[in-house]
Formats: structure tokens, C-alpha cells, sequence
């Protein structure tokens, strides 16, 4: 079991998500980063969907009150056992009554502590993901608070001594962007409604440098920039919502569905971050500002073909280091 020390809000316990229950009008929930979750499971020889707790405000600190591996993923939040520094994407084992504390980060914007085990809550609809919106799943349905305890499954694995990864951003190619631009390139494709915007907007759309709004959330990043506001509303049914999906509300500003997302919504779409770049959206910190890459549907599918390797490499290596 571990104990929440301090903590402020929106912490909660994730895994992959909530898959096959939209037709109930219940979201995916889950990670926002689920490639932070897939490394920290695969480093601790965990089942993939493994709970963890998602950290996305800083500080945070929890003790452990029983021997137990565990492994800091995500954003680089200079963690720390005790008064020993953590390197990034570390896997290790902690003693009974020692403490992990988290910083605010240097690099990204979300972390994932995951447990040899992974986190035990109760499965709701296959997943034991909180939904924050809803109030259901997780920890009694709510964010994570100091003096909360949390037991953690047993593990069928040996307990690992150190075990890390290279950071994904060093080995997974990004897009490519211009020299000197600072905004974070993020593949898309074409949505259904794109054609409806005239091209004066669909060229404001690829050339601006969106600012994520700080009114955004595990529901959706708001986008500040030039409104793509169009002469009329436009009325459409309601249609299914995936993350990652651009909707463009009639005020003109887009916005990029996440995890927390409504099942169905009726705003135009306009374009859909492609999978192999949700993790990189994930981890850009509210105020920094992100660029739309066009890129054909073969593209968007290759891309996934790196992440796929690395997730490979990172489990061959974390099962080899267990057998030594």
C-alpha cells in the first residue's frame, strides 16, 4: 500500500481507458500520455492496462508503507526517493515508510507513477480509470487527497533493483519543423468537415502557431489564435468523439479532444491528431504553442511503426534485466 502525503488537485488513478461503453454516453477516460504508461508497466513487467497514478500538479508526494517497485514516467519532475535523485523514465524498488516526491517539471507536463501490480481500485465498465467529470471510477470517483491510502495489486514478477528507459522524444522521431520555430508540430488529417471552411481559413488554419489555452483541460485543449469563424453556424448531429479530434465551435476557436471528452458532439471537425503524436500533445504545458502538420493516412500509419519498436526494445531489455 502507499499513503498520499501532499498532493493538490486533478491527481487521480489511470490506466489505458474505458473502451467499449460510449454507447452508455461514457467517455474513454484514462491516460493522457498512454505511452508514459505503457513504458512504466513494460519496466516493471506489468499487464499493459496496469493503473497508475496520472500526476499532472506539482508538487506531490506519497510514502510507501510496504516494500514495493515502482516507476516514474512522463515529464521530467527531477523526482526523488528519500534524498536520492531519480534519473528519468526509472524503474526501482522502495522500502516501507520511504517517501517519492515529484517537482514541478522541466520537460512536459505529466507524470506517471505506476506499481509493480499496478494501482487497485475497482474495475468499472473494464477500467479502473476515474472520470473526474462524471465523479465514477478510480478512488471513489475523485481526485487523489492527502491522507488517502491506496493499496496496490500483487505482482507476479521480480521486483526490479533499476531499470530505466531513453525518453521516448529522444528516440522517436518528431515532425519535422521549420528552423527557429518554437511551436510543437503535431501531425494531422483531414476531418470530415474541412471542406466547409473557405481556404483563406484552411491556410490560417496550418499557418498559425495555436496557443493551448489555460481554460483547458483532460476534456480538451482550447486553442487562442485568429478565430476560423465562419459566416454561419453551422448545424450538424451530434457524431462520435475520439481524442484527438479538432472540433471548431462557432466562436472560431478550435479545440483538440482528450481523454475526458464527451462521447458525441456536433461541431465541425475540422482535422485529428494523428495516435502517434497524442503522447507528444499530452505532455505540452498549457501557454506553449502547437502547429497542424498535414499528413496522408499512410504517413499517419507508419508513424506508429517507431513507437511500436521502442515499446518493444523497452520490453526486451526490462525482461532481460529480470532474468539476471
Amino acid at each position: 500500500m502507499i499513503e498520499i502525503v501532499s498532493t493538490l488537485a486533478l491527481n487521480s488513478v489511470q490506466d489505458l481507458g474505458r473502451f467499449g461503453a460510449r454507447h452508455y454516453g461514457v467517455s474513454t477516460s484514462g491516460v493522457m500520455d498512454p505511452l508514459a504508461l505503457a513504458v512504466a508497466n513494460s519496466l516493471l513487467g506489468n499487464p499493459e492496462n496496469a493503473a497508475c497514478i496520472e500526476v499532472q500538479t506539482f508538487p506531490f508526494r506519497l510514502r510507501f508503507l510496504s516494500d514495493i517497485a515502482f516507476a516514474v514516467t512522463g515529464a521530467e519532475c527531477r523526482a526523488s526517493l528519500d534524498d536520492a535523485v531519480l534519473p528519468p523514465w526509472w524503474a526501482t524498488t522502495a522500502r516501507a515508510g520511504q517517501v517519492l516526491a515529484l517537482h514541478p517539471p522541466t520537460v512536459g507536463s505529466r507524470a506517471c507513477v505506476a506499481f509493480a501490480g499496478g494501482v487497485d481500485v475497482p474495475v468499472i465498465l473494464g477500467s479502473r480509470s476515474t472520470h473526474l467529470r462524471s465523479g465514477f471510477g478510480g478512488l471513489e470517483g475523485r481526485s487523489l487527497r492527502t491522507g488517502d491510502v491506496v493499496r496496490i495489486l500483487p505482482s507476479e514478477v521480480r521486483p526490479v533493483a533499476g531499470v530505466g528507459a531513453v525518453p521516448p522524444e529522444i528516440v522517436v522521431p518528431p515532425c519535422p519543423s521549420a528552423p527557429g520555430d518554437k511551436a510543437l508540430p503535431l501531425r494531422v488529417l483531414r476531418a470530415g468537415e474541412y471542406d466547409i471552411f473557405p481556404s483563406a481559413m484552411q491556410e490560417r488554419f496550418w499557418q498559425t502557431a495555436w496557443k493551448i489555452s489555460h481554460q483547458s483541460d483532460r476534456g480538451g485543449y482550447r486553442l487562442s489564435g485568429p478565430p476560423l469563424k465562419l459566416p454561419a453556424p453551422v448545424e450538424m448531429r451530434s457524431y462520435g468523439l475520439v481524442a484527438g479530434i479538432v472540433q471548431v465551435p462557432p466562436a472560431g476557436e478550435p479545440i483538440i479532444q482528450l481523454s475526458d471528452a464527451n462521447t458525441a458532439g456536433g461541431y465541425p471537425k475540422m482535422a485529428a491528431v494523428i495516435e502517434a503524436d497524442i503522447w507528444r500533445l499530452a505532455q505540452a504545458r498549457l501557454g506553449s504553442t502547437i502547429r497542424f502538420v498535414e499528413v496522408a493516412y499512410d504517413d499517419a500509419v507508419r508513424a506508429m511503426e517507431p513507437i511500436a519498436a521502442y515499446l518493444d526494445s523497452v520490453r526486451r531489455s526490462a525482461d532481460l534485466y529480470r532474468t539476471l
